[in-house]
C-alpha cells in the first residue's frame, strides 16, 4: 500500500492493476478554467482520469468562503464514488511537477478516511523526462460506492482568530516568501499573511527536479519549523487550501504526525475586513494591521 509517494518506475509496473486508480490533477492557477483538461486531452498517463481543482475537488464559492472551498464530505463521497474510488482501490494521483496539485486530492481522501493513496513523485514531467508512455484517449471510470470511515479535523477561521490572542495553534503559510511578507499579492486582493504565522513555502519540499526531499531531511527541516512545539498545534494554510496540502504532505513523507488544515487559507481570512493581516519578515513580530491599516 502506497500511503505518501509513488516512483514513476512502481507505476509503471502497475499500469495494468485493476486496483489502480489513477487521477491526472494537472492545473494553473493563471488559467484556471481549461489549461489542465487541455493538457489532458493531449497527451496523459493510460488509465488516468481527470480531475479538476474547481470543478472537482473544490465546493461552491459564496464570496467569503475562499477561492477553493473545500466541499462536504458526502460532495467529495460522491465524486469519489463516480469516479471509481472504493476501499480495495489504491488511488494515485499526479499533477505536472511537484505534486502540489495532486497532493489536494491526495489529502481529501486522507480527509475521509482513504489511506491507500499516493503521489507521483516527479509528476507528469518526470514521466515524460523518461520517455514512458502516454496516451490522447479518455478513461471512463465504472462508478462505484466511495464509503466514508471517519472525517478527519480541521480548522476554520473562528477557531485560527481565536487562537491568535493565545498563541495556542503554530500556522504554517505554505505561500512563496514575497506574498507570506505582503510584497506582492498575484491571486487575492489583500497581500500579507495572518499574525503570528511561520512561513514554509511548500518549493522548499522538492528538489531542483521536482522530486520530494528524502524524508530525512524533510524531518529535520520540519522539526526545525516546529521549533519543540508539538504537532497538534499545527495548523497549515496557504492562498485556497491547495498547496498547504503539499507541506502536509510533506510531514507525512518525513514519518512525522498528521497535521490539520485551515482550508480557506488566506483568501477566506481576508474576505472579513475585520481580521488581523500582518506584512512583515517571517521572523517579524508585532506586524499586525487590519486590512484596511
Amino acid at each position: 500500500m502506497y500511503t505518501t509517494l509513488i516512483s514513476t518506475d512502481e507505476l509503471a509496473e502497475r499500469l495494468s492493476d485493476p486496483s489502480l486508480a489513477l487521477f491526472d490533477v494537472r492545473h494553473d492557477l493563471m488559467q484556471p478554467e481549461r489549461w489542465g483538461a487541455d493538457e489532458y486531452r493531449k497527451a496523459h498517463i493510460p488509465s488516468a482520469t481527470f480531475l479538476h481543482i474547481d470543478s472537482d475537488l473544490s465546493g461552491p464559492k459564496n464570496g467569503v468562503n475562499g477561492r477553493h472551498p473545500l466541499p462536504t464530505p458526502e460532495t467529495a463521497a460522491a465524486l469519489f464514488s463516480r469516479v471509481g474510488i472504493d476501499g480495495t482501490k489504491q488511488v494515485v494521483a499526479y499533477d505536472q511537477n511537484n505534486g502540489v496539485f495532486a497532493s489536494r486530492l491526495w489529502w481529501m481522501l486522507r480527509w475521509l478516511g482513504h489511506e491507500s493513496v499516493a503521489v507521483v513523485d516527479g509528476g507528469f514531467a518526470k514521466w515524460m523526462r523518461e520517455g514512458r508512455a502516454v496516451t490522447s484517449e479518455a478513461t471512463e471510470p465504472t462508478a462505484t460506492t466511495f464509503v466514508v470511515k471517519n472525517v478527519a479535523p480541521t480548522v476554520n477561521s473562528v477557531g485560527v482568530e481565536s487562537s491568535l490572542s493565545r498563541h495556542t495553534l503554530l500556522l504554517v503559510d505554505a505561500r512563496a516568501p514575497e506574498r507570506f511578507r505582503g510584497e506582492v499579492e498575484p491571486m487575492d486582493p489583500v497581500a500579507g499573511h495572518i499574525p503570528g504565522a511561520v512561513n514554509r513555502p511548500a518549493s522548499l519540499n522538492v528538489t531542483a527536479s521536482g522530486v520530494f526531499k528524502p524524508a530525512n531531511a524533510l524531518r529535520s527541516e520540519y522539526q526545525a519549523l516546529l521549533g519543540g512545539r508539538p504537532h497538534s498545534d499545527v495548523v497549515h494554510y496557504c492562498g485556497s487550501g491547495v498547496t498547504a496540502c503539499h507541506n502536509i504532505l510533506a510531514m507525512q513523507i518525513a514519518g512525522l504526525p498528521a497535521t490539520r488544515l485551515y482550508p480557506g487559507s488566506w483568501s477566506e481570512w481576508i474576505s472579513n475586513p475585520d481580521r488581523p493581516v500582518a506584512r512583515a519578515s517571517a521572523k517579524a513580530t508585532g506586524s499586525s494591521r487590519s486590512r484596511t491599516g
